[in-house]
């Protein structure tokens, strides 16, 4: 099993949904967190005098899921074409390994709980 957190525009949720609902992912929970990569913030301008001030954090929308091992390109493949626009900001996918999953209500482990 493997964890995947993506990291991505808040605009582009309804398009990942979407894309993971179409290769067969129906777990995943996504969540709004601000943060800084090697965008290192975004320019914004306040006030009537257009003044404008560098906001370190940026906006983002994380979202997570748990997949078998053999999903894992399918599942980075359908996050990448749903989010990529080719610009500085797209976000970021990481996959770490699960080794081990618990269905509470049943008991059930492993890849049956997933």
């Amino acid at each position: 099993m493997l964890k995947i957190e993506a990291i991505f525009r808040p605009e582009r949720v309804n398009a990942v949904s979407s894309a993971l609902l179409e290769v067969g992912v129906t777990g995943f929970h996504y969540q709004n967190v601000t943060g800084q990569g090697q965008q290192a913030g975004v320019e914004v301008v306040t006030g009537r005098g257009g003044h404008t001030t560098t906001r370190s954090a940026v906006s983002k929308t994380l979202l997570v899921s748990v997949v078998a091992d053999d999903k894992k390109d399918e599942v980075v493949e359908a996050i990448v074409s749903a989010t990529r626009s080719g610009e500085i900001g797209d976000g970021k996918i990481f996959v770490t390994p699960v080794s081990d999953a618990i269905r509470v209500r049943t008991g059930e482990s492993g890849d049956t709980a997933i």
